[in-house]
């Protein structure tokens, strides 16, 4: 089959000239596919997402392909093969250039289907004097046509996508560690990722817990462990850009979140987290300049260390939140004293048991003896039997301060902290 150009009323009102199989009288040269194909490209740019792109992209890439596709669905009409590896490098190539540039998928995919919507509306347009079954047949090789340029296209797009990420991905690593590490080249590093550094930043730290899946016998602990990363890292990109600087791992990471945020925005970042893993993470924040973020991170991880030491429930703390329990964990006279403090309650576990419950439900008779499963006339008892025995009186604000100092110390001493 030979294909002819003729004069055409405009489609749609997209172009005025174009193509079709039928007459064998005059074949179609590559300087008339290209005036064609200038024409799809003012269609694509009028009517479509590409006319958005640059002008030199649409003229010049662009238009080249445009060329190529219709030289492509030439050859089809005439021999009816379906085009080789060979035939679509350049299909291949301009989709992966376009990949790296940030062309929009949705765009390519959009324009080489209106292409080819042009085609099967010229195709239609000759039922009138041409049978059914040619009309029918020309169709069909060109939706062929469409399923392996398609398929090429997308390919090549994500395969080139996927090495920018990884790419970028690293770069974005590489800055974190910098960062946390102190180097001197993070501005310069920024700049590579295309990153602009905040003055101050929250220095989130992060404790994992292992998702239910990792401790199931009948399940690949590190394809779990690796589900979970990525559910929290694509809520991480959705709340905070694609580019947050992070750095994560199955057990936590740490998260450099430009200063200042909101409070309530960080907890609710982290509640999101937690639904998105599937897990209750346990973070601490610490915010600095940018040049003391590695103290600041330092600072943070001791203070999520605290909070995993003294048992605490999974959720977000702060310096103030642990400032009591942090000073209690440096050493020195003070916190010897503390250790001292409860040592006449070692004969009587059941006391030390109804301190740590009476400020574990803030100071709450009732609850404490529930929990305790005893009459609350019995917590009143042995909270004076402890006053008795320590000649400390948990009764008041002064004395049940110093015990509850005196039971994170007793704590973070048996942990060996």
């Amino acid at each position: 089959m030979t294909i002819t150009k003729t004069a055409l009323n405009p489609l749609n009102g997209a172009v005025d000239a174009g193509f079709m199989a039928g007459d064998r009288s005059h074949a179609i040269g590559s300087s008339e596919l290209r005036g064609v194909a200038r024409h799809l490209v003012d269609h694509f740019a009028a009517n479509t997402p590409c006319g958005t792109l640059p002008g030199e992209l649409l003229h010049g890439d662009v238009t080249e392909v445009t060329v190529r596709c219709l030289g492509l669905a030439v050859q089809m009409l005439e021999n009816g093969k379906t085009p080789t590896e060979r035939d679509l490098v350049n299909v291949h190539d301009a989709a992966a250039r376009w990949a790296r540039e940030g062309v929009p998928l949705r765009s390519i995919l959009r324009a080489y289907h209106d292409g080819f919507r042009f085609g099967l509306t010229l195709i239609a347009q000759q039922s009138r004097t041409t049978d059914t079954n040619n009309v029918t047949d020309n169709s069909l090789l060109l939706v062929t046509l469409l399923e392996a340029v398609t398929t090429e296209v997308s390919i090549a797009y994500v395969d080139e996508y996927r090495s920018v990420a990884s790419e970028h991905h690293t770069a974005t690593h590489t800055l974190v560690t910098t960062l946390l590490s102190g180097g001197p080249n993070a501005l310069s590093q920024a700049k590579q990722c295309g990153i602009d550094l905040a003055d101050r930043y929250m220095v989130i730290a992060l404790h994992f817990p292992q998702h239910p899946d990792e401790n199931n016998p009948t399940v690949d602990r590190t394809v779990s462990g690796r589900r979970k990363l990525r559910r929290i890292q694509a809520e991480l990109a959705t709340q905070c850009g694609r580019t947050p600087l992070a750095l994560l791992s199955t057990e936590g990471g740490t998260i450099l979140l430009p200063a200042p945020r909101e409070r309530e925005w960080v907890d609710e970042l982290i509640e999101q987290l937690s639904k998105a893993g599937e897990i209750p993470i346990t973070a601490t924040v610490t915010e600095s300049d940018r040049g003391d973020v590695p103290a600041a991170s330092e600072h943070g991880y001791e203070l999520l260390s605290l909070t995993r030491q003294l048992g605490r429930k999974p959720g977000t703390y702060r310096t103030e939140d642990l400032v009591l329990e942090y000073q209690i964990t440096r050493p020195g006279r003070g916190r010897e004293h503390l250790l001292r403090v409860l040592a006449p309650l070692d004969d009587s576990p059941e006391l030390l048991e109804t301190l740590k419950a009476y400020i574990g439900h803030e100071l709450n008779r009732q609850r404490t003896a529930r929990h305790l499963f005893v009459h609350a006339n019995t917590v009143d008892y042995r909270l004076k039997r402890i006053g008795h025995l320590t000649g400390i009186d948990p009764s008041v604000p002064s004395g049940l301060r110093y015990l509850q100092a005196a039971i994170v110390a007793q704590g973070l001493e048996r942990n060996g902290s």
